[in-house]
């Protein structure tokens, strides 16, 4: 769980408890985070496909138009009642392709980290997001978990699998934060009113 983002202007925080419901995030309310293939690696790292320092060299605007497309899908399947079939073939075929293959490497002071075994490409990339996400469609208890955050200005999916199944907001520290501050506002306002 963290955030990212390119030269502050991003808002990412990846706590949906599922990468496909993290690259949903990537568009919210009109606001388009994968705007250029710089914005993509960053996300590409912070979400976690790739372990910290993979050389993402190949990223460029044709994997922005394929990750915007695999989104898309996804958002259908997740969101939508139900989805079409176009969506759902499109998302089993991209699955359909091997994600990048992870290796143990040893660092200099001995520890085992995990890297891959070369530089992935874009549709090894897209499948583990696509293999997500069929397991996220196919799991009905993940599915039952499914929450849209009650933050005003926010529409984030995320897994409710907080104990009693009461969290109410993606991000505690960011929705949460903000609707505690409005909610002390409002008193506050109220109070005052009362007083005069």
């Amino acid at each position: 769980m963290g955030a990212g983002g390119v030269g502050g202007t991003q808002a990412w925080w990846f706590e949906s408890g599922r990468v496909c419901l993290d690259l949903l995030a990537t568009r919210s309310r009109g606001e388009e985070q994968l705007g250029c293939p710089e914005q993509l690696g960053a996300w590409l790292a912070g979400s976690g496909l790739v372990p910290v320092g993979t050389r993402l060299r190949a990223v460029d605007d044709v994997w922005v138009v394929r990750f915007r497309q695999l989104r898309e899908c996804v958002r259908e399947l997740v969101v939508g009642g139900r989805a079409s079939e176009v969506a759902l073939e499109q998302v089993n075929a991209v699955a359909a392709v091997p994600p990048p293959a992870p290796r143990a490497v040893r660092t200099p002071d001995g520890s085992l980290v995990c890297a891959l075994v070369a530089e992935p490409r874009c549709e090894q990339l897209l499948a583990a997001v696509a293999r997500d996400a069929v397991g996220l469609l196919t799991d009905p208890v993940a599915r039952t978990a499914l929450r849209r955050c009650e933050g005003d200005n926010c529409a984030r999916l995320y897994l409710d699998t907080s104990r009693g199944h009461r969290r109410r907001w993606c991000s505690s520290e960011v929705c949460g934060n903000r609707e505690r501050v409005a909610r002390h506002r409002r008193r506050a306002a109220v109070a005052v009113a009362a007083q005069a």
